[in-house]
């Protein structure tokens, strides 16, 4: 039963594959883009669930002995990082989509590359 008690692990293995999945398998560039999301949001809960520390506190109380379990702000701060990243490749991403449907008329890469074979 400890083996389900890490659910956060099985939803992200979950979400890693769904993303990967999404990412390989679909040939429309916009779904493409979803499942990016989607892998990146699988990461950055990894991220955040190797921060927790069991009986850890913000490292900006202390405590009356002065020494106390404190969990680690670095993966936090790796994490609004990523976000701002990612927020910034997407939407980059779906700039891109958008130039390629008025250049092509469609969002398919296959349909994209028999047009590319046809010129």
């Amino acid at each position: 039963m400890e083996f389900l008690a890490l659910y956060n692990y099985w939803v992200f293995a979950v979400l890693l594959l769904i993303g990967l999945y999404a990412v390989v398998a679909k040939v429309n560039l916009v779904k493409r883009l979803i499942g990016l999301s989607i892998f990146q949001g699988a990461v950055f809960l990894l991220y955040i669930s190797m921060d927790k520390v069991e009986g850890g506190t913000a490292p900006i109380f202390q405590t009356a002995d002065g020494a106390g379990v404190f969990s680690n702000p670095l993966p936090q701060v790796l994490i609004l990082t990523a976000i701002v990243v990612g927020i910034a490749t997407t939407a980059l991403g779906l700039a891109v989509v958008v130039r390629i449907r008025e250049e092509y008329g469609t969002v398919e890469e296959d349909v994209i590359e028999d047009m590319d074979a046809d010129s």
